[in-house]
């Protein structure tokens, strides 16, 4: 939310600069003045479609198979070891209602076993949710440092001075395609992955 608010502002600071410029050219067409070298008119900018990006740029699509496989064998643990205490507590009940037990202090420490079982697991479910959140944190943040490290390389022969990301129409309400530079940046993260992948 703050990266969308500082945008914005940045967005709408250029566009009071470029319209402060065509109305103070406007005013004053007789003494118009060219705009100093590193002015607005020499910015050279493009935009990276996010979306695109991410679903199909090959580190972001292994980090993903590998989340989901993750997840997977979390929920096949999880529901593995909720059914063993399913089915311990559905013994226990059976044998408490049958009045199996010898004396109720042998049913009260299964009932105490039970319990402990049902706080394990639900620590252990606990535990491994966090270590997957934890995973993906990091995940993100190596495809961030990705990006962003290929993109200062990649920046040093094309120069631009402004590269936008655009998710959808959260950032870019228009921008000409010629602005577009995903498909640029696309190929040349992957070109990188696959040539590190080897």
């Amino acid at each position: 939310m703050k990266r969308l608010s500082y945008l914005m502002n940045t967005l709408a600071a250029f566009a009071m600069i470029v319209l402060f410029a065509q109305c103070a050219g406007n005013a004053n067409q007789k003494a118009a003045a060219p705009v100093q070298a590193g002015g607005v008119s020499d910015m050279k900018i493009a935009f990276v479609e996010v979306d695109t990006l991410l679903s199909k740029y090959n580190f972001c699509i292994d980090l993903n198979e590998a989340m989901v496989k993750k997840s997977e064998n979390v929920r096949l643990t999880l529901n593995k070891k909720a059914t063993e205490l399913q089915k311990q507590q559905q013994d226990f009940q059976n044998k408490y209602q049958n009045q199996a037990y010898a004396t109720p202090e042998r049913a009260q420490q299964e009932y105490n076993r039970i319990m402990k079982l049902e706080q394990d697991l639900q620590a252990l479910s606990n535990k491994l949710q966090a270590e997957l959140v934890s995973e993906q944190e990091k995940n993100n943040l190596m495809l961030r440092d990705s990006i962003n490290s290929f993109l200062k390389e990649y920046n040093k022969t094309k120069g631009y001075s402004l590269i936008l990301s655009n998710t959808g129409l959260d950032n870019l309400l228009y921008a000409e395609d010629s602005y577009n530079i995903t498909q640029e940046i696309l190929e040349g993260l992957n070109a990188r992955y696959s040539s590190v992948k080897k």
